[in-house]
């Protein structure tokens, strides 16, 4: 790290906070118990709790009090940022997931600034790399945290710097609140934009009249409409691409997952039937969710689909982009799901019923038309989207770009006034020194005190 600005000081975490302090309280009081779940993921997300009686959880879970410091020491809590401070909690205690540490911080420094470091992106890489056990339950080793050096800010600004961070990302927090609400708001658009062209709202002033269009079953108007199935021979390293469900991915098929490969289509009649062409629409028919629908692209000149895919091939009365409209509608879809089967938790679409479905037929011209104006406007719903993600991607970033900037001390002024973080330093290990040297009185297992939990100043404020 560059040279620490004017006042400031390094000290290891073990140096500025207790960790996980016990509680000692009388088994009938009630108090919070917060499971893993109930800490949140943002740097000022308030911590959730339950109400339980003491006796219920003091024994198996991590204790701690109002204003205390809460991470998540676990992957992948720990990497996902779970973290936050303690709220005022019932009889001031409550307990947590065996999975927190907990940091109560010495008289003189603000828990929110520990917060905010511990929240960096600098010692979560550090930390994450430091990580001990087996894959997919790695921990945090304790001594990665009480060795970790912070760097110190004198009391004062130490407060400055929280309440500044306090403020600012509250703004943050607005703004994310905001752009989260766009993203359902263009697919309400795209969904808006499919209505309005499959029931002739959308080209009302292209033609001349009411819209004279047919209601036709799918195996009326389409040359073919088949499932797949599931080649007997089994797969090979090279050959024909075999399609499964999870190929479909945005209403596009998507070989970023691999598809199986199956050998010697042309002379089974098994996968004959499950050949398609460029130029078919695909649609799940095996969900949730239903409604994953693709056209096949012409990268290859046959493909099998599996029995949970169905193919819908055009006509010359019927194209391609107006049968995948009509299925990313979703109407066929809705008008049958009162009598699909299905397992527990899964519903199934027959081919009987697939090539049941009613298709709204406008005349080819009108077709060609309406696919004309729904690509324009979700062209434009797509410009859109792109924009969402750069302003998401730039507001992701403005957490962990403050956090570093405080740490500069670059986020509020310098007052040539405060006490150096030395002297803090200097007295809290005076204070430790004088306690270590008092002779250690019997445990009282009796109701403590928690009125007045921690030795904190009374100006700090919990998050």
């Amino acid at each position: 790290m560059s040279a620490l600005p004017c006042g400031w000081a390094t000290a290891a975490i073990a140096d500025v906070a207790t960790f996980n302090p016990k509680t000692l309280a009388e088994d009938s009081l009630n108090a919070a118990f917060a499971p893993m779940q109930y800490l949140g993921t943002r740097y000022r997300h308030r911590m959730a709790f339950e109400q339980k009686p003491w006796g219920e959880i003091k024994k198996a879970y991590v204790h701690f009090q109002p204003r205390d410091v809460i991470v998540a020491k676990v992957t992948p809590c720990f990497e996902n940022g779970k973290a936050g401070v303690a709220p005022p909690l019932p009889n001031n205690i409550g307990a947590g997931s065996s999975e927190f540490c907990v940091f109560r911080p010495f008289q003189g420094i603000d828990g929110r600034y520990l917060l905010a470091w511990l929240s960096t992106e600098d010692f979560r890489r550090r930390a994450t790399v430091a990580m001990t056990g087996s894959v997919g339950l790695k921990r945090v080793p304790k001594e990665v945290f009480l060795t970790e050096e912070i760097p110190l800010a004198p009391k004062q600004e130490q407060r400055r710097i929280a309440d500044k961070l306090d403020t600012v990302l509250a703004h943050v927090d607005a703004v994310n609140e905001r752009l989260a609400r766009v993203a359902p708001l263009l697919k309400r658009l795209r969904q808006s934009v499919l209505a309005a062209a499959t029931s002739g709202r959308l080209t009302e002033d292209w033609r001349e009249g009411a819209p004279d269009w047919k209601i036709l079953r799918a195996d009326e108007i389409c040359e073919k409409v088949q499932s797949g199935g599931t080649p007997k021979a089994g797969f090979s390293e090279n050959g024909v691409p075999f399609l499964k469900v999870y190929n479909i991915v945005d209403q596009k098929v998507d070989f970023h997952y691999r598809p199986q490969y199956v050998a010697d289509v042309v002379n089974s009649s098994e996968l004959r039937k499950s050949q398609v062409k460029p130029g078919d629409v695909l649609m799940n028919i095996v969900g949730p969710p239903l409604g994953k629908v693709a056209i096949v692209p012409s990268t290859y000149d046959a493909w099998n689909i599996n029995q949970a895919i169905t193919l819908f091939r055009p006509s010359e009365a019927i194209s391609a982009q107006w049968i995948y409209a009509v299925l990313c509608e979703g109407a066929p879809i809705r008008a049958v799901l009162s009598s699909t089967k299905g397992s527990v938790g899964q519903v199934n679409i027959s081919l009987s019923q697939c090539r049941a479905f009613d298709f709204p037929v406008p005349s080819t011209e009108e077709q060609t038309e309406i696919v004309r104006r729904v690509e324009l406007l979700f062209a434009y719903a797509d410009r859109l989207e792109a924009r969402l993600q750069s302003a998401q991607t730039a507001a992701n970033r403005l957490t962990p770009a403050l956090l570093a900037k405080a740490f500069r001390g670059e986020l509020v002024p310098q007052d040539p006034d405060d006490e150096p973080a030395a002297e803090l330093l200097r007295r809290l290990a005076e204070s430790r020194s004088s306690l270590a040297a008092k002779p250690r009185k019997p445990r009282n297992t009796a109701y403590k005190n928690t009125q007045n939990p921690a030795p904190q100043s009374a100006q700090e404020k919990p998050l």
